[in-house]
């Protein structure tokens, strides 16, 4: 019987999904989409002379936030950035699920012969060093991607519920909304692929399909987080600089300025999670 190093075979996954997240990220920042779009403004006063300055409808948007609006939307962020690592983490363990063929046992949920954790069939006494287990033991490589598989679905859930909860349309822009929608969409079908594989024994058509799913629920956690962007602190750093840049050019005075600092950054404090 061929088979393949169940390390390597992660290893080769793991390249490919990064692969394609930084083509799939830099895809978006080329196309300027969803929300990265660009608009010119004539500069004010003498300087308009000089020409135009580009101004990022990023910050544009951000400045037109309120603190508690910014604070759900950073906090929609992270949730979203959680969820697209977990992901990550529940790819590359299933990875090596197929590389150890765990699929093909324990073919019960949510028990594994009739234990919610198998206790006794998680540790190999043969396999040493002991920490091989997590990764060569059918047992626990399968309880692994059990877990992680149902903590990324509830983590979907979780952020979609917070950055879609009544009152905060503000905070999130349209397409924040249809990836936020797709993304706790696609979770759970993606945990309910998953189910069905293993209560299957793992058809080829339905193996193939939850792979792809998790395509899916990367690409939807992507998109949400490259939509999200205006709410990283970067960006609202930089339009707190400007707001103050722009209170001292106008004759604020420094008291005037000290106090905008302030207030700025405890915009940016109240923001930070």
């Amino acid at each position: 019987e061929i088979r393949v190093s169940p390390y390597r075979l992660t290893a080769h996954l793991g390249m490919a999904v990064s692969t394609y997240s930084l083509l799939l990220w830099t895809g978006l920042n080329v196309l300027s989409f969803p929300v990265d779009k660009y608009v010119l403004k004539s500069v004010a006063g003498d300087a308009a002379k000089v020409g135009t300055k580009t101004v990022s409808y990023l910050q544009e948007y951000a400045r037109s936030l309120t603190p508690s609006a910014l604070t759900h939307a950073r906090r929609t962020r992270l949730g979203v950035l959680s969820t697209v690592g977990l992901t990550g983490l529940t790819i590359l363990s299933g990875g090596f699920v197929a590389g150890n063929d765990a699929g093909c046992a324990y073919n019960t949920y949510p028990l594994m012969d009739g234990e919610l954790i198998p206790w006794g069939d998680l540790v190999d006494p043969q396999v040493q060093p002991a920490w091989r287990n997590l990764f060569e033991t059918t047992a626990a490589v399968q309880f692994n991607h059990r877990v992680l598989g149902t903590t990324t679905a509830l983590s979907a859930l979780g952020v979609a519920a917070y950055g879609l909860a009544k009152g905060q349309a503000r905070s999130v822009t349209p397409q924040v909304r249809r990836g936020l929608l797709a993304l706790g969409t696609a979770a759970t079908g993606q945990m309910s692929l998953g189910i069905a594989t293993l209560l299957n024994y793992v058809p080829l058509h339905l193996a193939a399909s939850h792979q792809l799913g998790s395509l899916v629920v990367l690409t939807c956690g992507i998109y949400s987080a490259h939509s999200l962007r205006y709410a990283g602190h970067g960006v609202i750093a930089k339009v707190g600089s400007r707001a103050v840049s722009s209170l001292v050019s106008g004759g604020g005075g420094v008291g005037s300025a000290q106090k905008s600092t302030v207030a700025v950054s405890r915009v940016i404090n109240n923001v930070k999670i």
